[in-house]
C-alpha cells in the first residue's frame, strides 16, 4: 500500500514504528530472563575444624586483612624488591593476560543475550536483452537499505544467561587466581631475600673464622719452627683453616644461585649490598590468624575455587535448558527503489519476520551426556573447593606452629652458641697449659662454627615462617603495584559485573 501521508507526517510514523519495535524488544528481553534451571548455590560447610589446632598457638594481634604488605615487610630493600617484582615478573604478567582473556570471553557470552542487528545497503545496475522479459532490451538500476537481525534466541529457559553467568564466574576466578599469584610472588621474593641475607651473614662468619684461623696457623707454624709444638698440631690447625675456606666457598656458590633466582623473580638484575646481616625485625611478628572462616573471604585461591564452583552450577543450568525448545527470531526491515531520491519517500518499504522453534527429538543421548558431564565437573569443582580450604587450613596451622617452635629453637641455639664459645675458650686454655691435646681444641672450634651457622639458619627460618603465615592467611593486596595491570582489573570488586 502506498504511503499517502504528507511528507511532514512520515517522520512521526517512523518514530511510532521504532517505539513499537523497542517495546517489543524490551518485552522479549524480560520474558527471556524469567527462568533459570541452574541449581541454587549454597556455600558448602567448612570441611575443617572451627578453630586452629592446639599445637599451633595464635598469639598475634593484627589480622592479615588489616596489614598491607608494605607494612608487614618494613625493610626498605625488601619493599623495593617486591615492588619491582610486581611490575616486572613475567609469571604475573601472564596471570594478568589470562584475566583479560576471561574478561573478553565473558563479553562474548554477554553479547549473546542481545539481538545482533546489521545495517546494509546495496546498489545494482543491470541490462537484459530483448526477447527475455520483453521485445526490447531493459536497462535498470536498484538501491536498497536494510536492518537485519538473525537467529536471536529468546532465552526462556536461561541457557544463554547461564552461559553468561558461567563466563562471569570464570572471569572472577581468573582475577582471584591473579591475586593468588601476586601473593605467591611476594612470598617467593621475601623468602629469596631472607635466604640471601642468611648467606651473607654466614659468609661473614666464615670469613671472620678464616681470619682467626689464619692467624692461629701462623702462630702454630712459628711454634713448630722453634720446636714448641708438634707437626700433628700444625697439621690439625691447617685442617681447621681449610675447612673454613671450603665452607666459605660453598656458601658463596649457594648465594650466587639464590641471587640468580631472585633476579628471575624480580624480573631484572638486582644489586643488593653483599655481606649484610639478617635483621630480626625485617618481618613483623604480631600477626594473628583470626578464625578459619575468615580464610573464605581473604585467601585468593579459595575465592577462585568458589567462583569455579559457581560457574559449574551455571553450566548445569545451561545443559538442562538444552532439553527444552529453543525459540529464535529472524527479521529484516528495509526499503528499496530504482531511484536513489525515492528510496525513502515512495512506497518502497519491505520487512520480514521469521520466528522458529526447534525441539530436540533424537540426539543419541548427547544432551543427557552433556548434562552428566557438567554435573561431574560440578562435583569435581566442589571437591577442589573443599581441598583448597583444607590446604589453606594446613598452611596456616603449619605456619603458626613453625613460628611458635622456631622462636624456641632460636633461644636454644643462642644458648648453645654461648656454651660452645665458652667451651672453645676453655679448650684453648687447657691446650696452652698442656692439660689436653690439640684434638680437643679442634673439636671445640668445629662445633663453635657449626653453632654459629646453625643460629643464623634458624633465625632465617623463623622470619620465613612469618612470611609463610602472611601468605597462608591471604595477605592484604589493596595497595599492590598497578604497573602492567589493566585499569579495569585494578580495584575491581568480585561482586560487580565487569562489563558495567
Amino acid at each position: 500500500m502506498r504511503n499517502n501521508a504528507a511528507p511532514s507526517e512520515r517522520p512521526k510514523q517512523y518514530a511510532c514504528r521504532l517505539h513499537a519495535a523497542v517495546m517489543a524488544l524490551a518485552l522479549s528481553l524480560s520474558l527471556s530472563a524469567c527462568l533459570s534451571l541452574a541449581p541454587e548455590y549454597e556455600r558448602p560447610i567448612l570441611p575443617v575444624a572451627p578453630s586452629w589446632p592446639t599445637d599451633a598457638p595464635d598469639a598475634g594481634q593484627s589480622t592479615a586483612a588489616d596489614v598491607a604488605w608494605r607494612d608487614y615487610f618494613p625493610d626498605p630493600q625488601l619493599q623495593a624488591l617486591i615492588a619491582r617484582a610486581l611490575e616486572h615478573n613475567r609469571d604475573l604478567r601472564i596471570a594478568v593476560q589470562r584475566v583479560e582473556e576471561a574478561r573478553a570471553a565473558y563479553g562474548v557470552h554477554r553479547a549473546d543475550q542481545f539481538p545482533t542487528v546489521q545495517a546494509g545497503g546495496s546498489y545494482i545496475r543491470f541490462r537484459t536483452p530483448g526477447g527475455i522479459l520483453g521485445s526490447q532490451p531493459i536497462d535498470g538500476a536498484g538501491y536498497s537499505v536494510s536492518l537485519t537481525e538473525s537467529n536471536w534466541e529468546l532465552d526462556f529457559w536461561g541457557r544463554v544467561r547461564n552461559l553468561k553467568d558461567a563466563a562471569l564466574e570464570n572471569y572472577l576466578a581468573s582475577d582471584a587466581s591473579r591475586r593468588a599469584a601476586t601473593l605467591t610472588l611476594i612470598k617467593q621474593v621475601a623468602d629469596a631475600y631472607l635466604l640471601l641475607r642468611e648467606f651473607d651473614e654466614r659468609i661473614a662468619i666464615a670469613h671472620q673464622t678464616i681470619a682467626t684461623r689464619t692467624e692461629s696457623l701462623r702462630i702454630f707454624r712459628r711454634r713448630y719452627e722453634v720446636g714448641a709444638t708438634s707437626r700433628l698440631d700444625l697439621t690439625q690447625s691447617q685442617i681447621l683453616l681449610e675447612q673454613a675456606r671450603t665452607l666459605a666457598a660453598q656458601l658463596q656458590q649457594q648465594r650466587a644461585t639464590d641471587a640468580h633466582a631472585l633476579d628471575v623473580l624480580v624480573g631484572s638484575p638486582t644489586a643488593l649490598s653483599p655481606l649484610a646481616r639478617l635483621d630480626d625485625n625485617s618481618i613483623r611478628a604480631d600477626l594473628g590468624a583470626g578464625l578459619p572462616s575468615q580464610l573464605l573471604e581473604n585467601r585468593p585461591d579459595i575465592v577462585a575455587a568458589e567462583h569455579q564452583l559457581r560457574a559449574a552450577d551455571a553450566n548445569i543450568g545451561a545443559a538442562r535448558a538444552a532439553f527444552f525448545p529453543r525459540i529464535t527470531l529472524t527479521g529484516a526491515l528495509g526499503t528499496s527503489s530504482t531511484a536513489l531520491q525515492d528510496l525513502f519517500s515512495s512506497n518502497t518499504g519491505a520487512w520480514i519476520f521469521l520466528p522458529s522453534v526447534s525441539l530436540p527429538v533424537f540426539d543419541a543421548g548427547r544432551n543427557r551426556s552433556n548434562l552428566d558431564l557438567e554435573e561431574a565437573r560440578q562435583k569435581e569443582a566442589l571437591a577442589q573447593y573443599e581441598k583448597s580450604i583444607q590446604s589453606a587450613f594446613r598452611d596456616v596451622a603449619d605456619a603458626l606452629s613453625a613460628r611458635e617452635w622456631l622462636a624456641d629453637q632460636v633461644q636454644s641455639a643462642r644458648a648453645t652458641l654461648d656454651a660452645q664459645t665458652e667451651r672453645a675458650r676453655l679448650a684453648r686454655l687447657r691446650y696452652d697449659s698442656g692439660a689436653t691435646p690439640f684434638l680437643e681444641v679442634l673439636d671445640a672450634q668445629r662445633d663453635l662454627l657449626d653453632a654459629q651457622q646453625a643460629l643464623v639458619q634458624i633465625r632465617r627460618a623463623l622470619l620465613s615462617s612469618r612470611v609463610a603465615l602472611y601468605s597462608a592467611l591471604g595477605g592484604n593486596l589493596e595497595h599492590e603495584a598497578r604497573v602492567g595491570q589493566p585499569p579495569s582489573i585494578a580495584g575491581h570488586s568480585t561482586s560487580q559485573d565487569p562489563s558495567q
